[in-house]
């Protein structure tokens, strides 16, 4: 008997849980849902394999069209009745399947009629994973044939119009959240607008965007995200006079307001009489004694590629050094056919000797004024780690940090893998670029050009976001890098106080002092927004990691600084509290849950950077305090090598992330489990850390608790009893349709509890307890 007890009162527990069941005896046929899985009796037989979606917006509203692949592997016709949830609203276009004669029919049935479906289907299936889509409307199929060792194809078509806000239409696909689902997806939105769409995001997923138009974009789930689970969101943004933006928020009393996502966007059409701003191109190479042979040539070759690549009105100049810095010019030349051709003689003449001295390269290329009305860029590639003058890597920082007087960009290439991989990563960060790492046996020149190729038309530089009224804080990043045709900004913070926020981001628009104003007001915050808090949670993970491993540079040791170790508690806060696992504090929190279970440390130690953490085959067990000292040493440590080189690009993933995952969850803790690597997972285990709704969720002893009171024993004491699929659980499912995913998770659940209902984001909690299934 599944049992939910609640504790009512300020920081209180309760208690839930769920097991999915064996299919139900008394079903005749089989019920497919398409966005969940297939049910049906005991003998079997019929399963999904795929399901393929294509809707088309336009204007607002969108018609989708959802094909269900199912394949009957008994011996025997098998019947078959689809039940498919869909958003408010919608409205029934087309159904079909393979049948020969009649005309197969499905209707759309009110939301109470809807839900008295799938309360009914929770009773009788004992599958708790069905109450995550109660409140949703609901169409359903007559009954149709699955013929014996076929497969049968059933097509769904409905619309509905879809919600806007502002600029901003958002659409929405339901799925569930389930990490057991092994269906592929195959997702193509089509968008059509009579007005240009200036961007499109997805904080769901990782998408591919086409752009067939200024009206019309094609976007496509990435296809290595086929089989990640929960709902298919997407939003998109038309066009407004200079940038268009939107703002979605979150409410979470805990940090006085709650959290917010502003979205920007470029025009995508440029008046007549405005162009780009001009650049001023500055290529700093590396000519030292490793350059030598393949790599030297193919930097000489991207160098002319870049420089023949700009465009009238634009300048350039080159720099090479080794242990000393030789230039082409000495101040920034126009680009026309003569120094086109100064400039190829010079780079013919290069060859690669000597030693590196990064410092004076770094030093001499900043030292040069731009022409007025240009943005300073500077690419600058090295593939080896100082040799020459000064090698300190905090000497090398501090003078470009303080020695930048004139706001040059630096994109920094790292050319194999003996490079200062936090050095490049911090000297691009903090002045509006990105570092890039060519990997051995990647081609130098199509890794610098794909790079410039993002560079085209600067249209929003030296971007500043500034507030009025209500406060905000921990924005996320930090500083607002240049933005160039196709550019998006995706800004996450904190807002402090429940009044509204008026946003003012300023910068220069095409070459022009421009300001643009957008709000948030707090009434409009809503739980449906719950992957802003999780999204920001990942970035500042990555961002305080980042930190972390800056303080490891010239060989300080990071674990014996109070700061670092403020910084490793915050990052397993956060850890825990929205289930943001890295391969650094995973196995801390798998450490500390397992502390808290039986008393004693997991047999573990923390492997190399990069490499997540080992099994001892001996000795003694490493404790939490000193585990979280190893992961700060891990972090700080390596500076160069193939490890320090991938955990840089985990990092720049990580402070970039656009779009909540739960993939990364199992596979990490699979890795902390029997130490492979991911390529060699090739089935989902069950996770000990999971997220639902707007909740994280640990596995201790047995119970799914609730991250926010997972380290407060004294609240977990349940008082409140309800029963599963009772008219009392059925009411809170009901009730509480943001938080209904987190019924499908399998096992007891303390959940957290506040006076005015578990929807409401404060330190309270409830519980319930599992089904004993009947089959």
């Amino acid at each position: 008997m599944q049992r939910m007890f609640w504790i009512v009162g300020l920081g209180l527990a309760g208690f839930l849980s769920t097991t999915l069941s064996a299919p139900a005896q008394d079903m005749r046929h089989h019920v497919v849902i398409p966005q969940f899985r297939v049910i049906g009796p005991p003998t079997g037989g019929v399963n999904m394999i795929k399901v393929e979606v294509e809707a088309t917006i336009r204007t607002g509203v969108s018609t989708t069209q959802m094909d269900i692949y199912l394949h009957n592997s008994s011996g025997i016709r098998q019947e078959a009745q689809l039940i498919a949830p869909v958003p408010e609203g919608s409205a029934v276009r087309g159904f079909a399947y393979q049948i020969p004669g009649g005309e197969p029919k499905a209707e759309l049935l009110p939301k109470d009629e809807a839900r008295r479906i799938y309360m009914s289907l929770v009773s009788r299936v004992r599958d708790p994973g069905l109450a995550e889509f109660i409140g949703y409307n609901l169409i359903q199929s007559n009954v149709f044939p699955v013929e014996a060792n076929s497969d049968q194809k059933v097509t769904l078509t409905y619309e509905n119009i879809l919600p806007q806000e502002g600029a901003r239409v958002d659409f929405v696909l339901p799925r569930s959240e389930s990490l057991s689902s092994r269906v592929p997806w195959n997702i193509t939105v089509h968008l059509k607008s009579d007005v240009p769409i200036s961007t499109v995001y997805s904080p769901s997923h990782a998408i591919e965007t086409d752009r067939r138009g200024q009206g019309e974009l094609k976007v496509v789930l990435d296809k290595e995200k086929a089989m990640e689970p929960g709902p298919f969101r997407l939003s998109y943004l038309v066009q407004r006079e200079g940038v268009a933006a939107t703002v979605m928020a979150y409410p979470d009393p805990k940090v006085g307001g709650g959290y917010f996502l502003l979205l920007a966007g470029l025009p995508v059409v440029e008046k007549k009489d405005e162009k780009p701003v001009p650049r001023e191109i500055t290529l700093v190479l590396d000519r030292s004694g490793s350059m030598a042979g393949e790599k030297i040539e193919q930097v000489k070759k991207a160098a002319f590629q870049i420089i023949s690549g700009l465009d009238a009105g634009e300048a350039f100049n080159v720099l090479a050094y080794n242990d000393t810095v030789e230039m082409l010019s000495e101040k920034a030349l126009m680009k026309d056919k003569e120094n086109v051709e100064k400039a190829g003689k010079f780079l013919d003449d290069l060859s690669a000797r000597s030693g590196t001295n990064i410092h004076d390269a770094l030093v001499e290329a900043l030292r040069q004024t731009p022409g007025p009305g240009r943005l300073p860029i500077v690419l600058f590639l090295t593939d080896g780690l100082p040799t020459v003058g000064e090698t300190r890597e905090g000497a090398i920082r501090d003078a470009v940090l303080k020695g930048n007087a004139h706001h040059k960009r630096i994109f920094a290439f790292g050319v194999g893998h003996d490079v200062n991989t936090p050095l490049l990563e911090r000297i691009s960060r903090e002045t509006r670029a990105k570092a890039t790492f060519v990997h051995p046996r990647e081609d130098v020149e199509v890794k610098v050009g794909d790079v410039f190729r993002q560079l085209v038309g600067p249209v929003l530089t030296d971007a500043r976001l500034e507030t009025d009224g209500g406060r905000v804080r921990d924005l996320l990043p930090p500083q607002i890098p240049d933005l160039f045709e196709g550019d998006q900004v995706v800004l996450l913070g904190q807002y402090t106080e429940e009044k509204p926020v008026a946003f003012r981001l300023s910068g220069k628009f095409l070459g022009k002092d421009a300001t643009y104003k957008f709000e948030l007001n707090p009434s409009e915050a809503t739980t449906r927004n719950s992957f802003v808090p999780r999204l920001w949670a990942n970035r500042k993970v990555g961002y305080l990691m980042d930190e972390i491993r800056q303080s490891g540079a010239d060989g300080r040791r990071a674990a014996d600084d109070p700061k670092t170790k403020e910084l490793v508690d915050e990052v397993i806060r956060l850890s825990k509290e929205y289930g943001i696992l890295t391969e650094y504090t995973a196995f801390l929190i798998r450490e500390e849950a397992r502390v808290a279970e039986v008393g004693q440390p997991l047999p573990l130690r923390p492997g190399k950077l990069g490499q997540g953490p080992a099994r001892e085959s001996a000795g003694a067990t490493l404790a939490v305090p000193d585990a979280r000292g190893s992961m700060a040493e891990s972090l700080a440590r390596d500076r160069s090598g193939p490890a320090a080189v991938a955990a840089e690009e985990e990092l720049q993933r990580q402070k970039a992330s656009q779009h909540v995952t739960t993939w990364a969850v199992p596979m990490l803790m699979d890795m902390m489990a029997v130490g492979e690597a991911p390529a060699q997972v090739s089935e989902r285990p069950a996770s000990p850390v999971q997220y639902a709704a707007d909740r994280t969720f640990h596995l201790r002893d047995g119970k799914w608790i609730d991250s926010r009171i997972l380290d407060q024993p004294e609240k977990m004491k349940p008082k409140k009893t309800i029963e599963f699929a009772s008219d009392e659980y059925m009411q809170l499912a009901g009730s509480w349709p943001e938080g209904a995913a987190l019924l499908r998770l399998s096992g007891d659940i303390l959940l957290g509890w506040t006076a005015d209902g578990p929807h409401q984001p404060r330190n309270r909690s409830c519980a319930a307890r599992s089904p004993v299934s009947p089959y």
